[in-house]
């Protein structure tokens, strides 16, 4: 044993991601004493701007909501009480099939192995003992969430540490459950066509592949608040319209894959560091 603390390190790609996905366990293991660090890849900048102006519309400028959104990922990290908030600065690539996709200096152009040498100095640094980021297709397919899990897979490669790995997923039972929540706060929301649905389906993981759920009931109202601080896109939060009660129901359960591991702490866990205490 050392007195070096256990530390959680969460690559996302964007501000905001970091407490839709991981906001429970950001704060749950803060609140147990665990150093938390946030890697946020991109500045946001594709992002909507003051009054809901979107990338492209006349007004928006990608540098000013970039710092907007820097404040708001500062008071979102101080609600969940991470202790390091490290930002790589990539332009924001926004959603896939974008120009900005192509944008040189974006995210999405950069190459794997630029990304992932910077990541790695950071996981020298810090020596995290538990990692988490998305999975291959980043979730649902956004080009900064699939840069992200790259670098931090490649990374990890380049490194000689042994963390505990994970990648954030969902109950397949619990988008069925999303999905209803939707249509419930918006009844004139359209079927989606049947490719899209199919889509849809394919999002997270049957119940019984996942390997770890963390309960972080008691720490829902903070995830919320992180969320909230995100204000400028708010429009684009759906959860927030749920309000904190609603909220933590269906959004207090965090769920991941583990892909790495050399505890032997038996799967299904109820917690990212079986085995490290």
């Amino acid at each position: 044993m050392t007195d070096r603390p256990l530390t959680l390190m969460a690559v996302h790609a964007h501000p905001d991601d970091e407490a839709t996905g991981t906001g429970g366990i950001l704060a749950r293991y803060a609140a147990e004493g665990v150093r938390t660090v946030l890697v946020t890849c991109t500045d946001g900048g594709c992002g909507d701007g003051p009054g809901g102006v979107k990338p492209g519309e006349p007004g928006h400028d990608p540098a000013a909501v970039a710092s907007m959104r820097r404040r708001e990922l500062e008071a979102s990290c101080d609600v969940l009480g991470i202790s390091d908030l490290e930002t790589l600065d990539y332009a924001d690539s926004g959603m896939i099939g974008w120009p900005s996709n192509e944008a040189p200096g974006s995210f999405w152009q950069t190459p794997v192995e630029k990304g992932a040498d910077r990541l790695a100095e950071l996981m020298r640094h810090y020596r995290p003992d538990v990692v988490v980021t998305y999975d291959e297709n980043g979730f649902y397919g956004h080009p900064d969430h699939i840069q992200a899990h790259r670098i931090t897979m490649a990374a990890l490669e380049l490194t000689e540490l042994t963390p505990k790995v994970y990648w954030t997923t969902m109950p397949r039972s619990t988008m069925q459950r999303f999905g209803e929540t939707m249509r419930e706060f918006h009844e004139d929301m359209p079927e989606p066509d049947p490719a899209e649905a199919a889509a849809l389906a394919e999002i997270g993981l049957p119940d019984d592949e996942i390997t770890t759920w963390v309960d972080t009931t008691a720490f829902s109202g903070q995830k919320f608040d992180a969320l909230a601080a995100h204000a400028s896109q708010g429009e684009n939060i759906f959860f927030l319209k749920m309000g904190k009660e609603r909220f933590g129901e269906l959004m207090g359960m965090e769920t991941f894959l583990r892909v790495q591991d050399t505890t032997g702490a038996a799967v299904p866990e109820k917690d990212l560091f079986a085995g490290l205490r």
